[in-house]
């Protein structure tokens, strides 16, 4: 019980919540939607409890037509110009004013995905929330409102109701009850049985949104044409629609059932009780006047709908006050490190990176223990060593995705952390392997929105081109470098290659000019050709820079000025190429055993060659 009144509190806090949010960005939006909706329950109360009442009355007392027809033009021209407003605000208004929520609303928004740290996306609950709150969010806020609305006037309009039909009959108030069980018991008991029902229906309509996913989508073309698979697939759509059936045959006689008693309740009970206690006053006991049953038949009717929307709007209130919820956590999230992380401005000039002590969890797993490692000036240092054992973690601690455990990093002798977010991340490259390409031009791909004056920005992207090995490629392209790359919104855009992909990447630190340039495993997708090409281009290019660069294939790290070899976390052998191999240790063994595959590599090669 305590745990239901928690969520009927937590629905009212995230429904003002979102009528005080969308009040901040279109207050007359707000004050709209609650006159549009008071004037809603104003018009079925008027009309049931006045206009009848006083056209009846005014006939038995034999009032002047003038009189009568004074009445009713004027209350026609009153709802004409209730009527016209909505056309306004439909026509207008609303599709306005909706504009400019979703304008607010998404910058907010995005404002504050920009803001929150890498963390939040690798966190699924948190990302989960962040997919739900963002989806139609707009949409999903004005309807909060509007409903939140339909609750409030809902509630007065029954209370309203009720009162009236007291003046007139004070037993037929009792005819109120039927609507209010319908609604309120054998409504929300059909609710629960859809949620049972759908929940039940789940896996197989997953099963079936999968299998229509694979017969249209191409990855899956060359299989489903070369294999039997298809039968496969076939078995599995006819185990899913037996599913549903089963499902549907379960929960139909109970559904039947408490939907009849909905629908006797809400609707039968009322509408033909009230009219035979009316008949039987007026035509039997003589104990009511035709006006008073036309105006009490008129209020039934207006009563129903009433409370009919009342109760939706207080399904839908608790329905929408998850959405404001999601919406309400993100927005409401303080940033661990936030991109608009205010400080000190680092200077350009870089003469050493210091890691003291540095430990690292993610998730309660320990991933860096107690790391002590020093990059100086403009020296080439390469990462190396098996996956996990710590190499990007090392990258993401100092781009500041996170924060250590423990530990500090230090930059020119000063704790990363005073430095300003954006300024300090400026002072960096980078190229990770799992980089993505925006539906954009080549030129746009390799500059991400650096600021280079237009004049130069194609020569600069070419130049990057030219040094990760694709400009070739993509000049020969008829658009050249104002391609636009995916197919996202363009037909004719193209799609590269993996390696090609990876070139464009690369390209991009290449283009950014500044001290610190980063490469992650840059060479993941190129032939060795094509590699050894590259790390030359990176080394000739990067004399200037401090240059950090991680690599699986040790052949590529040879003409680093240091190897650094991390294994679980730590430090286990560091120095140049020729010390380490010296050492004969961890480096040493790693080197010869990817030596002697590549050896054999090329010997496959050969014979399949000349065979």
């Amino acid at each position: 019980m305590k745990s239901k009144n928690k969520k009927r509190i937590s629905a009212v806090k995230n429904n003002i919540y979102a009528l005080k949010l969308l009040w901040k960005m279109s207050p007359s939006l707000v004050f709209h939607m609650a006159f549009s909706r008071f004037l809603g329950y104003f018009e079925w109360l008027f009309y049931s409890a006045f206009f009848m009442r006083y056209v009846i009355n005014s006939l038995e007392t034999q009032k002047t037509f003038s009189t009568i027809m004074t009445f009713i033009i004027v209350t026609v021209v009153v709802f004409a110009s209730m009527s016209l407003y909505h056309s306004y605000l439909d026509g207008k208004v609303f599709p306005i004013a909706t504009a400019q929520v979703n304008k607010k609303l998404y910058q907010k928004i995005f404002k504050k995905a920009r803001n929150v740290e890498l963390e939040c996306f690798e966190d699924s609950d948190f990302y989960d929330k962040y997919t739900l709150a963002i989806k139609d969010a707009d949409n999903q806020l004005i309807k909060s409102v509007e409903v939140f609305f339909g609750v409030i006037f809902g509630a007065i309009a029954s209370v309203c109701a009720f009162m009236f039909m007291f003046q007139v009959d004070k037993y037929s108030v009792l005819f109120i009850l039927f609507p209010f069980i319908g609604n309120f018991i054998f409504k929300r008991v059909n609710s629960k049985i859809d949620y049972n029902r759908n929940k039940d229906m789940a896996p197989h309509n997953r099963k079936i949104d999968y299998i229509n996913r694979v017969m249209y989508l191409k990855e899956y073309a060359k299989e489903i044409r070369l294999t039997n698979v298809f039968k496969l697939i076939k078995k599995q759509y006819k185990e899913a629609i037996f599913g549903l059936a089963d499902v549907t045959k379960k929960y139909t006689l109970k559904a039947a059932v408490f939907h009849w008693l909905y629908v006797m309740f809400t609707f039968t009970f009322i509408f033909e009780g009230v009219l035979i206690y009316g008949a039987f006053r007026t035509l039997v006991s003589h104990s009511m006047s035709l006006a008073q049953l036309a105006v009490l038949t008129s209020m039934m009717v207006s009563t129903t709908w009433i409370l009919i929307g009342f109760t939706e709007s207080i399904t839908e209130s608790f329905k929408n006050g998850l959405f404001v919820d999601y919406l309400k956590t993100f927005m409401e999230y303080k940033e661990k490190i936030p991109e608009d992380y205010d400080g000190i401005t680092p200077d350009s000039k870089i003469e050493s990176i210091e890691f003291k002590n540095v430990s690292f969890s993610y998730k309660n797993v320990q991933v860096l223990s107690n790391l002590n490692m020093k990059l100086e000036g403009t020296k080439t240092y390469a990462l190396v060593g098996h996956n996990g054992a710590g190499k990007s973690t090392i990258i993401k601690l100092l781009l500041r995705f996170y924060d250590p455990t423990e530990g500090q990093i230090l930059l020119n002798g000063k704790n990363i952390k005073e430095y300003n977010l954006q300024k300090y991340r400026a002072l960096f490259a980078t190229a990770f392997q799992d980089n993505k390409l925006f539906s954009m031009s080549v030129t746009d791909n390799v500059l991400l929105g650096e600021e280079v004056e237009e004049s130069q920005k194609e020569k600069i992207a070419s130049e990057a081109l030219k040094l990760s090995g694709v400009y070739q490629k993509v000049s020969s392209l008829e658009k050249g470098m104002n391609t636009i790359l995916t197919k996202e919104f363009d037909d004719e855009g193209v799609v590269f290659s993996g390696g090609e992909f990876q070139k464009v990447v690369v390209a991009r630190a290449f283009a950014k000019n500044c001290p610190i340039k980063v490469f992650d495993e840059p060479s993941s997708a190129l032939d060795p050709i094509a590699e050894y090409q590259l790390f030359d281009n990176i080394l000739k290019s990067c004399q200037e820079n401090l240059l950090i660069f991680i690599s699986h294939r040790l052949s590529s790290v040879k003409n680093a000025d240091c190897v650094i070899l991390l294994e679980q976390g730590q430090i286990k052998e560091e120095g140049t190429h020729k010390e380490l191999m010296k050492q004969n240790g961890l480096y040493a063994d790693m080197y010869n055993k990817q030596a002697k595959n590549y050896l054999a590599d090329s010997s496959v090669q050969e014979q399949g060659i000349w065979s």
